[in-house]
């Protein structure tokens, strides 16, 4: 059940484009993590280049769009090979959506405990269980 974070750097990014991400985001998910397209979000923040900073001083004229993926995924149930084809399609799909990004555009994978961690009011332990 991941959820997917985007923040961005361009508060008026084309809806084909936010479209574009989310559908790959998704994909990626399914394809490189082994979970559920039904279970998995993506939300996306799209914010002024004035409000993000790298090294101290704002993206804005840089050329760049700044962005960062964060997906929150239960723990122990991906393999490191899995995380870092992820990471690695994240990337390359910003990079081919958005164009020139800056050198530290990040992806990260938080894994949550099962117990920690949940949808629907169940936490992922229960539905484990349960399946």
């Amino acid at each position: 059940m991941p959820f997917i974070r985007v923040t961005i750097n361009e508060p008026d990014l084309a809806a084909e484009t936010t479209r574009r991400i989310a559908e790959g985001l998704t994909e990626l998910a399914v394809s490189a993590l082994n979970k559920s397209a039904a279970r998995t979000t993506v939300h996306l923040s799209l914010v002024p280049a004035a409000l993000v900073y790298i090294a101290g001083a704002p993206v804005t004229g840089t050329g760049a769009t700044a962005a960062h993926v964060e997906a929150s995924i239960t723990a122990g149930t991906t393999s490191a090979a899995e995380k870092e084809a992820f990471i690695r399609g994240a990337y390359e799909l910003l990079k081919e959506t958005l164009g020139a990004l800056p050198p530290v555009a990040g992806v990260a994978l938080h894994e949550l405990h099962p117990e920690s961690y949940g949808y629907n009011g169940i936490t992922q332990l229960e539905h484990y269980r349960a399946s």
